[in-house]
């Protein structure tokens, strides 16, 4: 019987992911911070009993979704000659939409969240709906 062995060369591995991600900083903390997002939406989800699959299916198609969105945007960055301005944006956008959920989701866990976090983390929610908005507005 013939043994199939794999390994995996980190080496290999960084490569790629400064490929597809570039040199962005932070990309570790957005991974990181959307595994706790992910593991505290579960523990609220199991908490108020509306732990489904389908919806958890659907948040973490979702996350990769997101990094999708920084390949693209590191994808564009390189063409324009960015030096990773829009990557790195694309990043820090998401990083602050992971830690409002996970704050949202702390709190309703029934966990202490001390009032310094949650206003800046509203500030944040406040400026990324006015773009928002202002996006919409802009091309319809």
């Amino acid at each position: 019987m013939e043994e199939t062995s794999v390994f995996i060369n980190f080496d290999t591995l960084d490569l790629a992911r400064v490929y597809l991600f570039g040199g962005v900083k932070y990309l570790d903390l957005l991974l990181v911070l959307s595994i706790i997002d992910v593991i505290t939406g579960v523990i609220k989800a199991w908490k108020f009993k509306k732990l489904r699959s389908r919806s958890a299916w659907f948040g973490y198609v979702r996350k990769m979704l997101s990094f999708l969105v920084v390949i693209l945007a590191n994808i564009i960055d390189t063409i324009l000659n960015l030096n990773g301005v829009l990557t790195f944006g694309t990043v820090l956008f998401y990083i602050a939409n992971e830690g409002l959920s996970i704050t949202e989701n702390l709190a309703q866990i029934g966990v202490k969240i001390p009032a310094a976090i949650t206003d800046r983390l509203h500030v944040i929610e406040n400026d990324n709906e006015q773009t928002n908005e202002k996006d919409e507005q802009a091309a319809g």
